[in-house]
Formats: structure tokens, C-alpha cells, sequence
């Protein structure tokens, strides 16, 4: 089924799971660790990702692969916790808005890892989106700025950083190990690698919090899988316009289950949004689709 979505629809299904995940996330922060979020994002991660890649046939890890996805792990992992530390300092738009920086650095990542060359759709349907963004959630006459808040600020554009450098990085592997081997990986790895510091650091997470670090683990691993699975078909700046839907699935699911009103702005960001993604997905030429024995 999955072969017969185009990468954007691909791309589009799994920011919405990883948006839906991000608000599971500043759920937690409320009582738990930067360090316990991470750990659990990923020891729930990586047992769902092990049921995507039991159920396509264990397809064979190499040592090279392990290699190549060690290095790809600290990269997660760098990414993974600046961002949750500063979901605990920003609020969630705010913390998503600068995160945006990221689909503006992708193509250049992809350009000096994987040699694409920079597309001027690409870099225009970036920057229109971005524009999108900070209309969606610019709020005048905010609530002063908290002493902390230049730490999130800081977290949150190495988060971008990272990120970017993750994409290109995954598009270099996805089309050579497949979607089960890259999602278990990708969540493995970033679990070996913060699993002690996680242990020694931090306590115990509550127990009413645990099927909240499930359902995160499944977003999360769900979200990737549909993200290989498009980066393996397309240039990874052709797809990076579409993580600025995030902003449209964040607030939406803060209107549906937690009653915030967007702000008006939202509808004209939105538009700024959309018309970016489709400007950079028309006349792009697909790679074929990866084979898997999943039906979905």
C-alpha cells in the first residue's frame, strides 16, 4: 500500500505522526527529564520499529550499516534532546517555529553530503514556507520574556541543526538498507548511546506517565517509517517544504484536544504553507519505490 503514495503523501502522514508525538512530548516535560524523555522516545521506539522489521522478514544489519548508523545516532540523539529540553523552556509553537530553520538547511546538508545539486524551487518553496511559519505563530503583545527562554532559544537551533544534517544523512541511507532496517536503527542506536546518562541522571519517570512514553514511541517510530519510506523516493530538498505542516497538525490538535484557538494570522500562514509544498512537489521526478513485504 505504502508504494502507492507518492513521497509527499508519505512525507505529509509522517510529520503528522511526529507532530502528534511532539505534543505526547511537551506532555511530559511537565514531570519528567530531558534525559527520561529521550531514553523512553527511543527504548519505545525501537521495540515498535522491531515489529516493522519482524514483520518485513528481518531483512539482514551489516557491520557496515551499523557503523554508518552509530554515527547517525549521536546525530539523533543531539537533535532528539536539544529539541525536548527546549519544549520545556518554549512553548510549543514557538519551539516549532524556530525548528523551521531545519527544511532551510536540508538542501544545503544534501548538497554538501550527498552532492544534490541545490534546486532554486527547492530554496524558494523553503523560504516561502518559512515566511508561513512566522506569520502562522507570530503572537503581538506576547507575555514577557522569561530569563530562560535564550537557553530554549539556543537548544532549539542546534535541534534545527542537527536535524538537517539527519535528513540528508537518512536520505543517503534509505534507499540502500530500506525503511524496517533505517527505522530500527534510528531508534536503537540514539537508546545504546543515551541509556547510561539516562539511567544515572534521572529518576524514574511516574507511573501515570508510562502509556504516555508508549504512545510516543509508536508516533515516533510510525512517523520515521512513512519519512524513510518518502526519503528513499525523492530528494530530500524536495520533501524538506513539508515539515512546515507541522505548524497546521500542531495547532489543529491543540484546537481539537486542547481547546486553544488558532490566531487569525494562522489561515494566512497556512496558505503561505501549502502553496510552498505544492511549488516544490510539482514537476519533480520520483525514484522508484523501495520494495517491502508490508502491506501498509
Amino acid at each position: 500500500m505504502l508504494s502507492r503514495l507518492s513521497p509527499v503523501a508519505l512525507a505529509a502522514l509522517g510529520v503528522l505522526l511526529l507532530s502528534l508525538m511532539d505534543a505526547v512530548i511537551k506532555h511530559l516535560t511537565a514531570t519528567n527529564g530531558t534525559l527520561a524523555i529521550a531514553f523512553g522516545r527511543y527504548l519505545f521506539g525501537a521495540g515498535a520499529a522491531a515489529l516493522i522489521w519482524n514483520a518485513a522478514g528481518r531483512p539482514q544489519v551489516t557491520t557496515e550499516m551499523l557503523r554508518a548508523h552509530a554515527l547517525r545516532g549521536f546525530i539523533l540523539v543531539g537533535s532528539a534532546t536539544g529539541f525536548f529540553f527546549a519544549l520545556s523552556k518554549l512553548g510549543l509553537a514557538e519551539a516549532i517555529t524556530l525548528g523551521f530553520l531545519a527544511p532551510l538547511l536540508i538542501p544545503f546538508a544534501a548538497w554538501g553530503l550527498l552532492g544534490e545539486r541545490l534546486r532554486p524551487r527547492s530554496l524558494i518553496a523553503g523560504g516561502v514556507g518559512f515566511i508561513g511559519a512566522a506569520i502562522a505563530s507570530w503572537t503581538p503583545g506576547s507575555d514577557p520574556i522569561p530569563d530562560d527562554r535564550m537557553l530554549g532559544i539556543v537548544a532549539v537551533l542546534f535541534s534545527a541543526v542537527t536535524y538537517a544534517i539527519s535528513i540528508a544523512m537518512l536520505r543517503g541511507r534509505a534507499d540502500k538498507d530500506g525503511a524496517p532496517i533505517v527505522g530500527l536503527m534510528q531508534s536503537l542506536m540514539p537508546m545504546l548511546i543515551v541509556a547510561a546518562p539516562a539511567v544515572a541522571l534521572s529518576p524514574l519517570p511516574p507511573a501515570d506517565d508510562l502509556p504516555y512514553f508508549a504512545l510516543m514511541g509508536v508516533l515516533g517510530a510510525s512517523g520515521w517509517y512513512l519519512l524513510i519510506n518518502a526519503y528513499a523516493r525523492a530528494e530530500a530538498q524536495q520533501l524538506a517544504p513539508l515539515e512546515f505542516t507541522a505548524l497546521i497538525w500542531s495547532t489543529a490538535t491543540g484546537f481539537l484536544l486542547f481547546h486553544e484557538a488558532p490566531p487569525p494570522q494562522l489561515f494566512a500562514g497556512a496558505a503561505l504553507i501549502v502553496a510552498a509544498c505544492l511549488f516544490a512537489a510539482v514537476g519533480q521526478k520520483h525514484a522508484p519505490a523501495p520494495e517491502t513485504t508490508l502491506g501498509d
